[in-house]
């Protein structure tokens, strides 16, 4: 089941220079930041309310955040949804018809577990799901 909205993801050039606006604009400083070396991102996240924004720079050419700046400039790169059982929630949405772009669940940042839904399944809009990791 999906609780939340959790996070937008913000694709970004120059994490230390996003991190200043993302300051200015929002008050308060980023709380974390956390390199993701599976996905090749260094990311950054601030509160707000009861939501955060993680802004994503590229570390390779490779990353996808790399790649989604090529195309497609600085912005909004994804919306995460927190759910309280990622994998029943992939299974749930797999059989709903969504593609998934794995078919387990990653470590991610932040401690989370998470999984991308594709944009085609959703309107264009790349979908994040993630679970706090329980310690």
């Amino acid at each position: 089941m999906i609780k939340k909205i959790e996070h937008l993801g913000i694709a970004v050039k120059n994490i230390t220079d996003a991190n200043a606006v993302y300051h200015k604009l929002l008050g308060t400083e980023s709380y974390k930041t956390e390199k993701v070396e599976s996905e090749n991102v260094l990311t950054s996240f601030f509160k707000v309310g009861e939501s955060k924004i993680e802004l994503l720079e590229g570390t390779s050419a490779d990353s996808p955040i790399t790649k989604f700046i090529e195309k497609k400039g600085e912005g909004i790169h994804h919306v995460a949804f927190e759910v309280e059982d990622i994998e029943t929630e992939m299974r749930r949405l797999k059989d709903q018809g969504f593609t998934l772009l794995s078919d387990k669940p990653k470590q991610g940042a932040d401690n989370k577990l998470i999984c991308f839904v594709h944009p085609k399944s959703a309107n264009g809009v790349l979908i994040e799901l993630c679970q706090e990791i329980k310690k």
